[in-house]
């Protein structure tokens, strides 16, 4: 919120700094400028031409005024507006009286400089710099071609050149600064932003790292400590079915932060590559289409799963059937009797039958169980 208030006081800020230049730009051009037109009028030949230099200065201030109130800039019409102004001076200067450079006469040498900068303002420094550097060269020429290069002309152009350029350019630097403390804080708001969002991966990382070793703990780490200490013995079938349950729990848990498409699928497969590498032929069927299952929910629908084709002899078949309310995956393996796991979410059911050696266990979710029908009385 902070950082949304900050930015509209200072676009706030730079549409108060245009109104401000547009006003002082009206107030030379139809107040300085039109009052010395009007009064040496008869001294220019032919005097339209600097009627009609008045109106294009005109024109492109209130179009300066009318995007202002509609808060837009120039975009491609700015150098079309420069150009406009340009051919107002030059307009001006070809029908202005020799020696009269840059004097009463030459109103427009402290008009258009202004009416340039409101068209610049909200571009980089180099361009209203530009522009200013044209603006006085306009002038110059006019000065050394017309009015002979004398000490006198010289001095007066000079002189003048200090409040032409230097007050306009003053503006133009003050709003190059407001641009550059703008861009200034939107690059240090995306750092900011991209910090925050670095720091917020490494802490869901480091979370998702706990949560890991939480989980392995229960029942990993045991097992390796046995082995360690020598309580536990490789060659013993029952540590050899623990191994493979811990391995296909361990893939199962890495590959649950794969961005797949059908995460419970996914997961079934890592979890049939652990009976894969021991030579157990492994089929997986997949029928129906289900919504996205929560994390819980697919640990326990697959819990039953790895379990038994991770104890698997020779051969394992899983299938996964699903819709939007239910969703099953049963398998059935020669992997002779096994534990029937307990599901921690609720919803979740794990039913199981053994023949001999061949095992079938089907786990099924449900979110939203059908209500048990009461019987009547």
């Amino acid at each position: 919120m902070s950082d949304a208030v900050e930015e509209r006081t200072r676009a706030q800020l730079r549409h108060g700094l245009r109104i401000a230049t547009l006003l002082v730009a009206v107030a030379i051009v139809f107040g300085l400028g039109l009052a010395n037109m009007l009064r040496h009028l008869d001294s220019y030949e032919p005097a339209l031409a600097q009627v009609a230099a008045l109106a294009a200065l005109g024109a492109v201030l209130a179009g300066e005024a009318a995007l202002l109130v509609r808060r837009r800039s120039w975009g491609r019409l700015r150098w079309a507006a420069i150009a406009v102004v340009l051919a107002a001076s030059a307009l001006s200067y070809a029908t202005l009286p020799d020696g009269r450079t840059s004097t009463g006469v030459d109103w427009i040498f402290g008009a258009a400089n202004w009416v340039g900068v409101v068209v610049l303002l909200d571009r980089p420094l180099r361009a209203p710099a530009a522009f200013l550097l044209a603006h006085e060269v306009a002038a110059l020429v006019h000065l050394l071609l017309f009015d002979g290069p004398s000490r006198q002309a010289l001095a007066r152009f000079a002189t003048g050149s200090v409040t032409v350029v230097g007050f306009p350019l003053c503006v133009a630097v003050v709003a190059a600064v407001l641009h550059g403390l703008s861009a200034a804080a939107a690059a240090s708001q995306r750092e900011i932003e991209r910090v925050r969002v670095a720091e917020a991966v490494a802490a869901e990382s480091h979370r998702r790292r706990q949560e890991r070793f939480a989980e392995l703990s229960a029942t990993t780490i045991p097992l390796l400590e046995g082995f360690a200490d020598g309580s536990l013995r490789p060659e013993d079938p029952v540590v050899q079915r623990r191994c493979a349950i811990e391995a296909a729990r361990m893939r199962r848990l890495f590959a649950e932060t794969d961005a797949v498409a059908n995460p419970l699928l996914h997961e079934l497969r890592h979890c049939a590559d652990v009976a894969d590498r021991k030579g157990v032929v492994v089929e997986l069927d997949a029928r129906g289409q289900w919504p996205a299952l929560p994390t819980a929910v697919r640990r326990d629908l697959t819990e039953a799963v790895l379990t038994v084709l991770a104890t698997a002899v020779s051969r394992a078949r899983v299938t996964v059937v699903g819709g939007a309310d239910l969703v099953s995956v049963s398998v059935v393996a020669d992997s002779g009797e096994v534990d029937l796991p307990s599901p921690a979410t609720p919803g979740v059911r794990v039913e199981a039958l053994n023949n001999d050696d061949t095992v079938w266990m089907e786990v099924r979710w449900q979110p939203n169980p059908r209500p048990t029908p009461q019987p009547t009385s």
